[in-house]
């Protein structure tokens, strides 16, 4: 028996537009996967890593039309052809020999069913068992894929988990059945480092264990470095670059790839800017960020009144109980006993775990969600109580840039109209025309066309999307901007742009960043100081040199050692 176990030739896809125009997505690419291997296929969107992965999972949209090409998953007693299988074939595979874990759990699991039955599901589908046994079996795979309450999340919808716990779930539902082939689309892209290390972990476990085979898509370079044997680069539906790990990642030798690698934060390493394009001249332009230049910083702003205070902040949630049988809600403290101000012009970062509060205390802080205790003071006005009246005055001071820009937009809107409705709405300008105006501009400034404004919010990328909703939140002027999660699931060169875009803003309109993320690399480039959570609680707070290089407390070193580098 060969030890190959897929073997890719000359696949070629093209999608159809509705005015008939065809766009080719991949361009004869060629690749392997031996048993037992990790194949990362790195790129950033629209280069055809999510078309690959849906093509050979037969899940390509009605629009799509395969070229050319074959794909062929070698199995112990036959060998199967992927593409134009009959649904037969694909019901016996898909979830069994192969599977998949989606990059958005949130959407691909179903709302109407809790976690666990949709593990279940997929067992009883391929495996001959009675239902008790598969439930044992789904509380069991969620223990092993990290979950420290598996019975809890067994019962809970997906809506009552976090998105690092929801990915977590794809990942039990993908690993139920033992299958040989894994598709990982951007697996970890949501989670925190800690929890990151642990799923990649676990991969290499699977991969010796039970000799499991994955194509892991990913645009985080540091996580194909930690998890991969091989990987192949992609730009515009080809293939430009593969080989090991270790030559493409340290010694590559297509342009393309040397500016993926260039446009990355390094942990640490403050600059003050990251080359989003790679040019030898950018680069040798970065200027480092010392010491003694984040110290005298951290002087002059904290020498200011601070713009935001938080005193001992308490946010708490009920959970349902473990089953119909447990209706006992448990009361969650998501925000414990917070306390931190903020100076204005300041970067405050915020890390912590998925489920360690950093999203619900910037909603907390907005009024988005109701606090139990504890004051939140801007300029001087104690927030929380506040009429709605009152409010209508503080809300276009501090605005949030959501972790989902298309979520947050509305897709029935044109996003012009959505970033001109605040502005109408607090009347900054004189009229709609002058609006427009102010509109046109807002785009300019965050590097949009400002012919684009009578589009959709579908027919632009992810970060263009993300400008997009920068825009909308510069729209009313505002002195506090909370960032929760903004760049999280954007490309490497995308994200070097919104950051640098967002450190332009600073200066330029003297903004204060509350800025939420789980990516450490991403928050000690931006932030002058860093805030550390767990459980809900304030572990740690200093300069951000301090907690990245000597912190006091365990947890954060715990975080800074999950830090995964090129």
């Amino acid at each position: 028996m060969t030890n190959k176990l897929l073997e890719v030739r000359q696949l070629s896809v093209a999608f159809e537009s509705a005015a008939g125009q065809k766009v080719q997505a991949l361009k004869g690419i060629d690749f392997d996967i031996n048993r037992g291997e990790i194949l990362g296929l790195a790129g950033e969107s629209g280069s055809g890593k999510s078309v690959t992965a849906l093509t050979l999972m037969g899940l390509l949209p009605k629009t799509a039309n395969i070229i050319s090409g074959t794909a062929r998953l070698h199995l112990h007693n036959r060998s199967e052809e992927l593409l134009r299988p009959s649904p037969e074939l694909l019901q016996k595979i898909r979830g069994d020999k192969m599977s998949m874990i989606f990059q958005e759990p949130m959407s691909s699991l179903n709302p109407v069913f809790t976690c666990g039955n949709q593990i279940v599901e997929t067992i009883l589908q391929h495996r001959k068992i009675k239902p008790d046994t598969a439930r044992q079996m789904a509380i069991s795979l969620l223990k092993q894929v990290g979950l420290s309450q598996p019975e809890r999340i067994f019962e809970s919808y997906p809506h009552q988990v976090s998105g690092g716990q929801r990915q977590r779930v794809m990942m039990a539902i993908a690993l139920s059945c033992q299958p040989e082939l894994v598709i990982a689309d951007e697996p970890t892209t949501a989670l925190d480092v800690i929890t990151q290390k642990g799923i990649l972990e676990m991969i290499n476990e699977l991969k010796t264990s039970t000799n499991t085979a994955f194509l892991f898509i990913s645009h985080d370079l540091g996580v194909i470095n930690a998890v991969c044997d091989r990987v192949a680069v992609l730009y515009k539906g080809e293939i430009v670059e593969q080989g090991t790990t270790e030559q493409i990642l340290h010694a590559p030798a297509h342009d393309y790839t040397k500016s993926l690698i260039a446009a990355r934060p390094v942990f640490g390493k403050r600059s003050r800017r990251l080359p989003a394009k790679m040019t030898a001249s950018e680069i040798a332009e970065t200027q480092i960020i010392s010491k003694k230049q984040a110290r005298e910083r951290n002087e002059m702003l904290q020498s200011r009144q601070p713009i935001l205070q938080v005193e001992h902040l308490e946010t708490w949630f009920s959970s349902p109980g473990l089953s119909i049988f447990q209706n006992k809600k448990q009361v969650v403290k998501a925000v414990s006993d917070v306390s931190f101000s903020v100076f204005p012009g300041e970067t405050l970062g915020i890390v912590g775990e998925s489920g360690s509060g950093k999203t619900t205390l910037g909603r907390s802080i907005v009024n988005l969600l109701e606090t139990k205790a504890g004051k939140v003071i801007y300029d001087g006005i104690e927030l929380r109580g506040l009429s709605t009246q009152g409010w209508k005055k503080v809300r276009k001071d501090i605005q949030i840039i959501f972790q989902d820009p298309f979520g947050s937009l509305n897709p029935r809107k044109t996003v012009g109209a959505a970033v001109l409705e605040p502005i109408l709405h607090f009347g900054l300008a004189e009229n709609k025309s002058a609006g427009i105006e102010k509109v046109k501009y807002l785009f300019e400034l965050t590097g949009l066309d400002a012919s684009l404004t009578d589009r959709y919010p579908h027919e632009f990328s992810g970060g263009q999307r993300q400008r997009i909703s920068i825009a909308r939140a510069l729209a009313v002027e505002p002195k506090v901007l909370i960032c929760d999660e903004c760049v999280s699931s954007l490309d490497v060169s995308v994200q070097a742009q919104i950051l640098n875009l967002l450190l332009d803003l600073r200066e330029k309109f003297d903004l204060t960043y509350l800025f939420i993320s789980h990516d450490l690399a991403v928050v000690s480039f931006i932030s002058d100081r860093i805030m550390v959570m767990q459980q809900g609680k304030l572990v740690e707070i200093g300069e951000t040199e301090e907690i990245c290089q000597q912190p006091k407390k365990s947890y954060p070193r715990q975080l800074i050692e999950s830090v995964l580098t090129v």
